[in-house]
């Protein structure tokens, strides 16, 4: 098994087993990726992932195969050829090919025939004996009155029989999988849906549907909407499977008709439903891949710190709800605007008043109903100050606010206005805020809804653990939800933390040992990724695990520094060419990585990974969709990346679309090659569609 893993993955065969045995061993994967680099030989969390879901379906074949083995072989049919076979499948398709013949059946016709004792007739066919002759001898009143009756239930048979043969529904399955064509159109007596016009007569071969539309057809089916099946030329298939099955007898003809039925009635029908699901799950794990890559570029967004922040969310009957918070996300205050009535004009001097009085920095916009007139009214009330407005994405808001996290976090707040504070922090930590809904209610994706719930589900999970524990959390301040994703902890143990620290006060990572539940496993599994910036150790503000706290307390008194100093990264390099440094690793056992992220930490003890992306884009004037002129350049924010291309927030009502086509000055198969959700991109504007609200963009320079 680890072979294999090691040849499909491309990585060493050490390297597969090394991970299996801290993954058996119930290391977590952040732990094994950031501090057991040198076990793994530096795999990643991907790599790590891709490991465990190989040997998980390896293990998973061999049970099944066992399973069959047993089944067949207490069926008193196991031959050393099938043993063979089976011994040597390598995939479950191939298995249960092999397996088809032997399952329990249900009533069928041929089960039908051979219960009246007609299995003689379809021996005879088989064996080009005098058919007709034994079909005389074997009629009965009841189902098979006459000769004709009893050879129809011997082609049963013999249909059935060449159904299940492994080689017949290997043949078929290449066949409809390399010249099969997804034929869909609109269903009998459906309604007209703009959404599903262009699947009205649609054809594609399936080895050339894109996993969007095969999405498409499915939401399409599943309204009763669309109706979709696998064409391919029947008569030319069955005739090819008649030769591949060598029917060369003189019976040849009821043979024939025998394989057609099969075909025609079992075969296809089965064949095309693996092959529809074939493409389903594909298209589920693409669109899955594709939220979880737009759900991981939204976590690691820049965080715009230390800043006050105004948040408004937009709305036009019930008003734009106001929330201020301060640079640690503290609320200070609530207030409500109008932007739609003969009240939108006392909207600016409101917001200008707020400003002033609690010294804002900046205005956060939710991106939903009524935000370009929110725009609009904030844009004149900042028109002389130093503040500046950010759009944010507020999906999900509307989640969190009737949360029981809400509650706790806001509890004598009105719902109504747990939103904007929502919108506050995340422009202020998009990460700490976000781990708060259920990621699924992000707008990322595509079709997320549609796709296998609990797949994506363990993907959205891993990608928010990978980002929180890539960053590190500040354990005097983190919150219940943002803990619970740390590496060893989960939501009761976080929940024990926040109180051990209310009650206590936490001054160092060893404190945490003084939590009930936290145990030794648990501590190594979590301790590297807690930050304590105020503490009594200064290495616990680093991302050093307290395991390689002596490696890295003999580097410093080596060095003569401590953490953080400006000529610390000199002296290390010192170190280094005197070969003291190769001693204090060898000494401590810091392997090769180890020792390198311990003097990353040592130098850069509060780097954050999300500095080395672009900060909000922070605007002072708005846009509406009457400013657009074809031609005119902007810059905008990437919102979402999908199998076309992205869409980008300019400042408008509507985010405009760049096709993949108009991506970059080259050929673009993935637009995940070329932009990020967050990124901050230039684009001209291609058309403006006012009456559909439509804005086409271009990146091409």
């Amino acid at each position: 098994m680890e072979g294999r893993i090691a040849r499909e993955l491309g990585i060493r065969r050490a390297q597969v087993e090394a991970t299996l045995r801290l993954l058996d061993d119930k290391n977590t994967v952040p732990f094994i990726a950031r501090y057991r680099k040198d076990t793994t030989g530096n795999l990643d969390e991907v790599q790590i992932r891709q490991v465990a879901e190989q040997a998980e379906r390896l293990r998973a074949l061999e049970s099944r195969r066992e399973t069959i083995l047993t089944t067949i072989k207490e069926q008193g049919a196991l031959t050393d050829e099938l043993a063979k076979q089976i011994a040597a499948a390598d995939d479950l398709t191939t298995l249960e090919d092999l397996y088809a013949p032997y399952k329990p059946r249900r009533q069928t016709r041929a089960t039908r025939a051979i219960e009246a004792g007609l299995q003689p007739v379809a021996d005879a066919i088989l064996q080009d004996q005098d058919a007709w002759k034994v079909a005389r001898q074997h009629t009965s009143e009841k189902h098979y009155p006459d000769a004709e009756a009893v050879m129809g239930g011997a082609r049963d048979i013999i249909a059935e029989e060449f159904a299940n043969k492994p080689v017949a529904r290997q043949f078929v399955r290449e066949t409809l999988r390399d010249h099969g064509k997804l034929t869909v159109k609109k269903r009998r007596g459906a309604e007209i849906d703009p959404n599903f016009e262009s699947y009205y007569d649609f054809v594609s071969r399936l080895d050339r549907i894109k996993p969007h539309q095969v999405l498409a057809i499915r939401r399409g089916e599943n309204e009763k909407l669309l109706s979709g099946s696998i064409q391919v030329d029947d008569e030319r298939t069955v005739r090819d499977l008649d030769r591949k099955l060598n029917n060369t007898r003189r019976n040849s003809k009821h043979v024939f008709e025998a394989i057609e039925d099969g075909y025609n009635r079992l075969l296809k029908p089965g064949v095309e439903r693996d092959l529809r699901a074939e493409l389903d799950e594909a298209a589920d794990a693409h669109a899955i891949e594709v939220f979880a890559l737009n759900l991981e570029n939204l976590l690691m967004q820049a965080p715009l710190s230390g800043k006050r922040v105004m948040a408004i969310d937009p709305g036009y009957r019930t008003g734009c709800k106001i929330a201020l918070v301060n640079e640690a996300g503290d609320v200070l205050g609530t207030d409500i605007i109008y932007v739609h009535d003969n009240r939108k004009e006392r909207a600016p001097q409101q917001i200008a008043k707020l400003i002033d009085k609690h010294s804002i920095d900046v205005i956060a916009i939710g991106n939903g109903t009524a935000s370009s007139e929110t725009q609009q009214v904030t844009a004149q009330a900042i028109e002389n100050t130093q503040a500046r407005y950010a759009v944010v994405d507020e999906a999900g808001a509307s989640v969190y606010s009737a949360s029981d996290i809400a509650r706790e976090e806001l509890p004598d707040m009105d719902v109504s206005y747990r939103g904007a504070v929502s919108i506050a922090r995340r422009l202020q930590d998009p990460l700490a805020e976000l781990v708060k809904i259920d990621p699924r209610s992000i707008g990322v994706g595509m079709y997320q809804h549609d796709v296998d719930q609990n797949r994506l589900a363990g993907a959205v999970e891993n990608v928010v653990v990978d980002a929180v524990n890539r960053v590190g959390v500040e354990i005097s301040s983190a919150s219940p939800s943002l803990l619970g994703y740390v590496s060893g902890i989960g939501p009761t143990l976080a929940n024990r933390i926040i109180d051990y620290r209310r009650e206590h006060g936490i001054t160092s990572r060893q404190d945490l040992k003084k939590v009930k539940g936290i145990g030794a496993r648990s501590f190594e599994q979590c301790a590297g990724f807690l930050r304590l910036r105020d503490g009594k150790e200064p290495l616990d503000a680093t991302a050093i695990h307290p395991e390689n706290y002596a490696g890295a307390r003999a580097i410093l008194r080596a060095a003569s520094a401590s953490v953080g100093d400006p000529s610390l990264a000199a002296k290390i390099e010192a170190l280094r060419k005197s070969g003291e440094l190769d001693n204090i690793a060898k000494k401590h056992d810091l392997g090769t990585f180890t020792l390198e992220d311990l003097l990353e930490a040592l130098t850069r003890p509060g780097r954050d990974p999300r500095g080395d992306v672009p900060s909000p884009e922070l605007r002072a004037k708005q846009l509406s969709m009457e400013d657009l002129e074809e031609g005119m350049k902007l810059s905008g924010t990437v919102r979402n990346v999908v199998d076309f291309g992205a869409f980008i927030d300019i400042g408008v009502k509507e985010d405009g679309l760049v096709h993949i086509s108009k991506l970059a000055n080259r050929f673009v198969k993935n637009p995940h090659d070329v932009v990020a959700v967050g990124d901050r991109v230039e684009v001209t504007v291609l058309s403006v569609d006012r009456k559909r609200k439509r804005i086409g963009l271009s990146m091409v320079d």
